[in-house]
């Protein structure tokens, strides 16, 4: 699909205080205590946010853009190639419901990302793999479970895996997360029927040695 038959509904509005359509928790919190954070980048958000969601343990979910050079990203330029943001689906967890190991699972099998800036048709740097990660140890996991699965990859005859992963640290600013606007959040909820891409490869994660 074309990025600009995606723009026709884009109502450049944004609500911060606006609540999960199918989990009814705030998309920017706050959350109970013990919930962490961590996003996902694997290719269109749309699609992406509903593997989250669908999960048990998972607190929240919402779509928005990281790992940018500019500040307020929206989605047209974003698209457009003009900030460097990849669109990604943060997500809200309780990990003694949810492992991470398990949101890895579903971010590694649930998308191809040997295929650098896109996935399938979706082309460019928004659709880039990324996980930005919150804490030193989901970036550890991350880096491991993206060893595994590249080894698991080669051994099928697939490209080197090209995944983005980095520390988003709010206080900071550093790779901060962009809530992205209203219509795209939970947007399968509002389109059944919506687009929906991802490429993958149909090889399970390994199990970590």
């Amino acid at each position: 699909m074309s990025i600009f038959s995606r723009f026709t509904t884009n109502t450049d509005s944004f609500h911060p205080e606006a609540t999960h359509l199918v989990l009814g928790t705030p998309l920017s919190g706050p959350w109970p205590e013990g919930t962490e954070v961590i996003a996902f980048g694997m290719g269109c958000f749309w699609g992406a946010e509903k593997k989250f969601w669908q999960l048990p343990g998972v607190v929240c979910t919402s779509v928005g853009y990281q790992g940018g050079r500019t500040e307020n990203p929206t989605y047209k330029s974003v698209c457009g190639g003009f900030t460097g943001h990849a669109e990604v689906t943060q997500v809200a967890f309780n990990p003694s419901t949810v492992s991470l190991l398990e949101l890895l699972r579903v971010f590694w099998e649930h998308h191809d990302p040997t295929q650098g800036d896109r996935q399938g048709n979706d082309i460019g740097t928004q659709y880039r793999s990324a996980v930005f990660c919150t804490t030193l140890a989901q970036k550890e996991l991350a880096i491991r479970t993206r060893d595994a699965y590249a080894s698991a990859l080669a051994a099928r005859g697939f490209g080197g895996v090209t995944t983005q992963i980095a520390m988003s640290d709010a206080a900071t600013g550093v790779n901060r997360y962009w809530l992205a606007e209203d219509y795209h959040q939970q947007y399968l909820v509002k389109n059944p029927n919506g687009y929906d891409c991802h490429s993958e490869t149909g090889i399970a994660l390994p199990e970590l040695v």
